[in-house]
């Protein structure tokens, strides 16, 4: 069972910066495909970023490329979303997830398909003023 744990999140002003973290309890974190979700208010959950278990694909949502980088780092059993140029509609409450799904981590490709992962984390919420 992977535990994971949010941190990060906060209130920030349209343009601003949040780095969000998630760390994993298991040694094994090396072989999970990892993702970013998000869900505002009365809004679907839905698809952040998504890194391969290598860290050597990543997968974005259309409406933060170019401004969100999504990284992992094994020795420290963690995975990072760094958030720029933050948009009020970036307002959410941001998960972390875990899959080790055969087929992803065969072809070493993130994934976006939120039915694809198996651990969540419990969240932390991102508020953007404008």
């Amino acid at each position: 069972q992977v535990q994971l744990v949010e941190s990060g999140g906060g209130l920030v002003q349209a343009g601003g910066s949040l780095r969000l973290s998630c760390a994993a309890s298991e040694r094994t974190f090396s072989t999970y495909a990892m993702g970013w979700f998000r869900q505002a208010p009365g809004k679907e959950r839905e698809f952040v970023a998504g890194i391969s278990w290598s860290g050597g694909s990543t997968d974005y949502a259309d409406s933060v490329k170019g401004r969100f980088t999504i990284s992992r780092d094994t020795a420290k059993n963690t995975v990072y979303l760094q958030m720029n140029s933050l948009k009020p509609e970036d307002t959410a409450v941001y998960y972390c997830a875990a899959t080790a799904s055969s087929y992803y981590n065969r072809f070493d490709l993130p994934v976006s398909d939120r039915y694809e992962y198996d651990y969540w984390g419990q969240g932390t919420q991102v508020t953007v003023s404008s």
